[in-house]
């Protein structure tokens, strides 16, 4: 008997509820660590491309104001 058949054989409620329930009591720390990990990430990115582009507007100022000879 395969385990898909056993799987297939029992109640709705233990397919829909005690096993999601399980694996999460299971492997909870670890989709917490990689949900967190991949937040962290996405936070790193935004920083990055937020300061990349602070920098680009400040160079781009710099560089027009000092082109019309303003010193």
């Amino acid at each position: 008997m395969a385990v898909r058949e056993i799987y297939a054989g029992m109640p709705w409620w233990v397919k829909w509820i005690a096993v999601p329930v399980i694996a999460i009591f299971v492997f909870g720390g670890l989709i917490a660590s990689v949900i967190g990990f991949v937040i962290s990430l996405l936070f790193k990115v935004l920083v990055f491309v937020v300061v990349v582009g602070g920098l680009v507007f400040v160079v781009r100022k710099f560089m027009s104001s000092s082109s019309r000879g303003d010193w």
